[in-house]
Formats: structure tokens, sequence, C-alpha cells
């Protein structure tokens, strides 16, 4: 039986430098808190490509913010499930993404 190949989308996490300079703390240096939304929409844009159209990387963008907050799917940071689109994670360098349909997958097959 071969295993199934799992797809991940690896986000360079920016670092907040108007945080680390109003609050005067280095913590913020090592470790960024990002909102999952926001960390979906670098995910997006990231495999989306930045040769893509800016209006192609927006509706990207939209769509699928649209269908997390649906619920259409969740997602697994550094092996932690998040399903709400408020939630934040903690992280630094490069954080890895995958995402798993809630759907069974027969309303999958049959929607297309």
């Amino acid at each position: 039986m071969a295993a199934k190949a799992t797809r991940v989308i690896r986000v360079p996490v920016p670092i907040d430098v108007g945080t680390i300079a109003s609050t005067a703390s280095s913590a913020f240096a090592l470790a960024t808190p990002l909102c999952i939304e926001r960390l979906l929409e670098l995910a997006v844009r990231e495999a989306v490509g930045t040769r893509a159209p800016h209006d192609k990387r927006e509706r990207s963008v939209r769509s699928t913010l649209a269908a997390f907050r649906a619920g259409k799917f969740v997602v697994d940071i550094e092996g932690r499930i998040y399903d709400r689109p408020d939630a934040i994670v903690v992280a630094c360098g490069v954080v890895s993404l995958r995402f798993f349909s809630t759907e069974t997958r027969w309303r999958r097959v049959r929607r297309t």
C-alpha cells in the first residue's frame, strides 16, 4: 500500500518590527504572534506565487478565508489543529501548514 503524499505549505513568518519597537521587548523578535487568518493569507500568497496576477491572489485569499470561516477545512500548523480564524499562533522562522477537509469524501466528489 502506497503512502499518501501530504501537501505542505511552508510560510516564512514576518517579524513584527512595530511591536518590537513599541514594547521594547526582544521576545517578539524571536517569536511572532499571528492570527490564523493572517497566516492563511500568507500561505495562500506563498502557494499562488508572486508572479500570479494581483486579482488572482486576492480572489484566492478571499475564497480560502471564506471556506475556512464556513468550516469546510481545518489547518494543521506545526502539529496543532486550528478551526477558528481568530485563534492566535506564536511562530518563528518558517511555519508548516497542512489543510484537511472537514467534508466527507463522497460529498466532495458529488459537488464537482
